[in-house]
């Protein structure tokens, strides 16, 4: 008896819109085909440039609630959940070779540019694709299907063609339709490579920008209240480097004043934060600037005097501990 009862209330449920056929909130709609092409051509720092033809690739899904910048801000495009192919499967087999900085062999620094034929480009780093604790989270979409509210129903439009789907993007500047090529690269900068420099110390950073004079960054504007993410600190290399607790600043606000973050920017501008040793890691403007999921990069202020520098940078997102960054000595802002 009391199995029928429960069986007609979650009928009713579903019936009267409350309820559905799964537990799955995200499948209400069929996906429909995104118009264009699925190949991409693969060009740049690779030693094994060409075409990829993305259909033979695993297929990924992503939900994402969309926004794009306004001039009086944010406007809400919609919800969506999207198939497509991966950024990581698509570059997986494409051996990076850098063209600056030879002798720096990790793959911190490089930058993925993605483009289309009218010359909309956006870029990523290498590091928002193939380091970070939740994979998979860049796709070029080949499906997708509006996630519809049960109340409202609003269904909203889909993409006018195949997209490049960034999911962690709060504003999705970075969705260019119809991409049709990839390119890797490093960012045209000459960094000394000082690896085992003793004592690693730098006691402030610059801040250096194309055909600006380089601003010594002003560490008293920090804002006062820090975060502290704790973390099992685990490298590519070298493994577990024990349990810690980093506190600082979001460094996106301690550098938002040196940002002026528009929709070029968003897309296409990112930044190389460099070490005093030569060490150095890349980041995308919407990657720092432009998150949803509070997943922040931490600027660390360990006081003067500090062994291994007073500024220090912590990747919170990223599952691994290589774009962690000690004894902080320049931060150029860049665009593609």
């Amino acid at each position: 008896m009391k199995r029928s009862i429960l069986f007609l209330t979650v009928s009713l449920f579903a019936l009267a819109g409350f309820g559905q056929a799964t537990n799955d909130f995200y499948d209400n709609t069929p996906s429909r085909k995104l118009p264009g092409s699925l190949k991409i051509e693969v060009s740049g720092e690779v030693a094994n440039p060409g075409t990829v033809d993305l259909e033979r690739l695993p297929l990924r899904s992503l939900i994402v609630r969309e926004s794009r910048l306004e001039k009086d801000g944010a406007a809400f495009v919609g919800a969506f959940r999207y198939e497509g192919y991966s950024l990581l499967d698509i570059l997986n087999d494409r051996v990076a070779a850098r063209a600056h900085g030879a002798g720096f062999k990790p793959q911190t620094d490089l930058m993925v540019a993605v483009e289309n034929a009218a010359g909309e480009k956006a870029v990523l780093s290498w590091g928002e694709i193939y380091y970070p604790a939740a994979l998979h989270r860049v796709l070029i979409a080949a499906a997708a299907a509006p996630i519809i509210p049960n109340e409202t129903k609003e269904n909203w439009p889909l993409a006018g063609g195949v997209k490049l789907v960034c999911a962690n993007d709060l504003l999705g500047e970075r969705g260019i339709l119809n991409p049709t090529r990839i390119t890797v690269f490093t960012a045209p900068l000459e960094i000394p490579d000082k690896k085992g420099l003793k004592p690693l110390t730098a006691a402030n950073f610059q801040v250096l920008r194309p055909g600006q004079p380089p601003a010594a960054f002003a560490a008293t504007a920090l804002p006062a209240e820090k975060r502290t993410f704790p973390s099992a600190f685990y490298g590519r290399g070298k493994g577990f480097h024990g349990f810690q607790r980093f506190s600082g600043v979001p460094l996106a606000e301690a550098l938002r004043s040196y940002v002026a973050l528009d929709s070029e920017t968003l897309r296409r501008g990112y930044l190389v934060a460099a070490s005093i040793d030569g060490y150095r890691i890349a980041m995308s403007c919407s990657e720092l600037f432009n998150r949803n999921d509070q997943a922040e990069f931490l600027l660390l202020d360990r006081g003067e005097g500090s062994d291994g520098g007073r500024f220090a940078i912590f990747p919170a997102a990223d599952f691994f501990s290589d774009r962690a960054l000690k004894a902080v000595s320049a931060i150029h802002i860049l665009a593609y």
